[in-house]
């Protein structure tokens, strides 16, 4: 009787450690987010476009995010002034 235990608790504690093992190498495989992602989440989950930012040395940074016809620009500056602005140009009839 106490080596059917012992048996069977062998053989559990090699099927939990193949299954270890197993998650592993599946959390190593997975891709990983790639540095050109288009879109960020809101705090209400919605897919927000990311913009151009470009970073100066000194803090402040302008971003340029795109969405069909209009343009939304968004800035801080060095002391932390945030200005966002956003225009749109129709199609032109063509």
């Amino acid at each position: 009787m106490m080596a059917k235990v012992r048996t069977l608790l062998a053989l559990g504690a090699i099927v939990v450690c193949t299954a270890g093992v197993t998650g592993v190498a599946y959390a190593q495989a997975q891709p990983q987010t790639p540095k050109n992602w288009s879109y960020t989440l809101d705090k209400n989950g919605q897919r927000v476009p990311k913009g151009n930012r470009v970073t100066n040395p000194d803090g402040s940074w302008r971003e340029e995010v795109r969405q069909g016809n209009c343009v939304t620009i968004k800035e801080r500056s060095a002391t932390g002034e945030y200005k966002e602005t956003r225009q749109c140009n129709p199609q032109s009839p063509g």
